[in-house]
């Protein structure tokens, strides 16, 4: 009798350590569906949920020390899963196929020049939907705000905006909208990656085009650092007539205009037109140098830009040839206000490369493309002996037939450096060293001039100024 006692106590006894286990089983089987919903349908549990995993828990390890419980924490382990199951449906089946984005964005823009991008949110489902919307940022830019708090009522619409500043230029794609969602009960939130490619287009900022055109009507060039350059000689073409302006010489003066008009009125000449230029952009390494977030090339694309469009308004036909260690891009030189676009189109996605720079096929290039007399400028940087003779002896061989004019680019930490020796042994070293490549880049430099070469040479953000004024300077002297 006591054997069979000691039998069923035993049973008993291995009969609640199981029932025990029993809550340990539902978390298990709580925590598998888990996993599986945020591999397979990106649904993450929230704070709440975690929230209801530990009370589950707590009444499971009380279940333990009182069997009494046991029941009521069984109870509660299937009413959390029948609830986050409920929960579960809801959030995935009204956002599988209730939500449908759009996006308004210009195709273009300009760097650095902050544009509106409006992003529509539509919910078709029957349910209320909260959460965040966040939509593309391609790398360099810069979205304000980031993402987007809202509230979709059923059937509902929503409309958000944000400032996008890109900061570089090329072309670009924004591909996907990322959005989560809560559950009614806020015990899941689902993110969903809805595809919406859209195409843009980052040029270099041209407000100094318009600044350009605004100072020219006004004769006010010189508070960009434009000249006023005496021509040798005077154009005897009349071109029109217009309002006279302070700067106006007297002589040009209208009087039977003035008389008839009631208002000061001059002639206007024209200059000399259906000249060439052609600029030679490098993209190699020697452009890959950047200060304050610009590169080398960006600041001589920039000051390129600007003067091909002085140069289209004097007339003048303009081309362009960006190259590296192969020819990128090729546009021949023609007049009128399209080639402005051609051109921006040609060098807006173009990037300095950490490759060797092929002068010689950029100039043979050139010479089966361009036949005519032309001023060929060469945006470069002059870095050591290699790239420098091979700068100077094909602009020196372009002589005669073409007006070769070299843009080199100065490197202001290398001037800076030799410009405050103070400081230490180390900065002594350094200012010396520095001031050792001055020297011979000043020789290269003369070198230049002694192949009969033009010459700009400047700070990369000062550059345009000096451009353009050397650009005025050989209409000035008829040198083309």
């Amino acid at each position: 009798m006591g054997r069979m006692n000691d039998t069923i106590r035993q049973i008993a006894e291995e009969r609640f350590q199981a029932y025990t286990q029993l809550p340990w089983l539902m978390l298990l089987l709580i925590a598998v569906p888990l996993l599986i919903a945020a591999w397979r349908f990106r649904l993450y549990p929230t704070g709440w949920w975690v929230a209801g995993l530990v009370v589950t828990l707590l009444g499971s390890i009380v279940s333990v020390f009182s069997p009494d419980l046991f029941v009521w924490v069984l109870a509660l382990d299937g009413l959390l899963i029948v609830v986050a199951a409920i929960d579960f449906l809801a959030v995935y089946v009204g956002t599988s196929q209730g939500i449908e984005v759009s996006r308004e964005i210009a195709h273009s823009c300009s760097l650095g020049v902050p544009i509106d991008s409006r992003l529509t949110v539509e919910n078709r489902s029957g349910l209320t939907l909260v959460g965040d919307v966040r939509d593309d940022l391609p790398d360099g830019f810069e979205s304000h705000p980031g993402q987007h708090s809202m509230r979709l009522p059923p059937l509902g619409r929503v409309t958000m905006s944000r400032k996008l500043t890109p900061g570089r230029r090329g072309a670009f794609r924004l591909e996907s909208v990322y959005l989560r969602f809560l559950s009614p009960l806020k015990l899941w939130r689902r993110q969903i990656e809805l595809p919406l490619p859209s195409a843009l287009n980052v040029y270099p900022d041209m407000k100094q085009l318009s600044d350009y055109a605004l100072l020219a009507r006004t004769n006010r060039l010189s508070l960009i650092g434009v000249r006023r350059t005496r021509r040798v000689g005077q154009d005897s073409d009349f071109e029109r007539l217009r309002d006279y302006s302070r700067d106006d010489n007297f002589r040009h003066i209208d009087w039977r205009s003035t008389a008839r008009r009631n208002k000061l009125t001059v002639r206007q000449f024209q200059s000399d037109q259906s000249q060439r230029v052609v600029f030679l952009l490098d993209c190699g390494r020697m452009m890959t140098n950047t200060r304050d977030g610009y590169s080398l090339l960006d600041h001589a694309l920039n000051s390129a830009l600007m003067m091909a469009y002085v140069a289209l308004h004097q007339g003048d036909s303009v081309g362009m040839l960006c190259f590296s260690d192969s020819v990128h891009a090729y546009i021949p030189p023609r007049g009128g206000r399209s080639q402005m676009n051609r051109l921006l189109h040609a060098g807006f996605d173009q990037f300095p490369r950490m490759v060797e720079s092929r002068y010689d096929q950029a100039f043979l290039y050139l010479k089966n493309h361009c036949k005519r007399r032309s001023l060929v400028v060469l945006a470069t940087n002059v870095i050591d002996e290699v790239n420098s003779a091979a700068v100077t002896d094909y602009l020196g061989n372009l002589s005669g037939h073409h007006l070769p004019m070299a843009v080199i680019l100065r490197d202001r930490t290398l001037f800076e450096a030799a410009d405050t020796p103070g400081g230490g042994d180390s900065n002594l070293y350094r200012a010396a060293a520095a001031a050792d490549i001055l020297v011979w880049r000043d020789q290269v430099l003369k070198d230049l001039e002694h192949r009969g070469v033009l010459l700009v040479d400047a700070f990369p953000d000062e550059l345009t100024a000096p451009l353009v004024n050397q650009y005025l300077e050989i209409k000035a002297k008829h040198l083309l």
